[in-house]
């Protein structure tokens, strides 16, 4: 797999010429390279992980938004990786990345092509994961983005269960947490 994946100077000069603004390079720089400590931890936790994947589908990630910064930039992004024949996973990647995933009814009411936009390899939860983790160009605890994006969808929103479980998940792998904060 590693060997059909761009380079990370391909990767950027890529985000670059779709159009993506320095901010949203800067941006997914800084998940690239959380998304790569989570990883290596998990890796030495014992777990099964590809480290270029997940390094080239974090600097990907946002690709979508050098068109729209709406939820709908996963869908537009899978649509320009296909059409730089960019390979399946990092497709995956890209679509599944939003908030913590899109469920088939959620998808339907967005009115995207209906099917589960919901993580579900490692990889992909780790750039996911590493995404919320992200505010522009800094770091942010997950408990910051869940509030934010409580605000938006509201408390019982199933975005907000997921992304709940996610952060538990994680917090179980790499030890990213305290008491109060593996609860959240």
């Amino acid at each position: 797999m590693s060997e059909r994946l761009p380079s990370v100077d391909k990767t950027v000069e890529l985000l670059s010429q779709s159009g993506c603004s320095l901010q949203v390079i800067r941006h997914c720089k800084t998940v690239s390279s959380i998304a790569i400590q989570i990883a290596n931890t998990c890796r030495e936790r014992g777990f099964d992980v590809d480290m270029r994947l997940v390094e080239i589908g974090a600097l990907l990630h946002d690709i979508g938004r050098s068109r729209t910064h709406s939820v709908d930039h996963v869908i537009i992004g899978a649509e320009i990786a296909k059409s730089l024949d960019l390979p399946e996973p990092i497709i995956s990647i890209i679509e599944r990345h939003a908030g913590g995933g899109i469920s088939v009814e959620e998808a339907e009411e967005l009115e995207w092509p209906v099917k589960s936009y919901i993580p579900e390899t490692l990889e992909e939860k780790i750039v996911t994961y590493a995404d919320k983790l992200v505010e522009g160009g800094r770091k942010v605890p997950i408990e910051q983005t869940i509030k934010k994006h409580s605000r938006k969808l509201g408390e019982t929103h199933q975005s907000i269960r997921r992304l709940r479980e996610l952060h538990r998940e994680f917090s179980r792998i790499i030890g990213d947490c305290d008491d109060s904060s593996c609860n959240t």
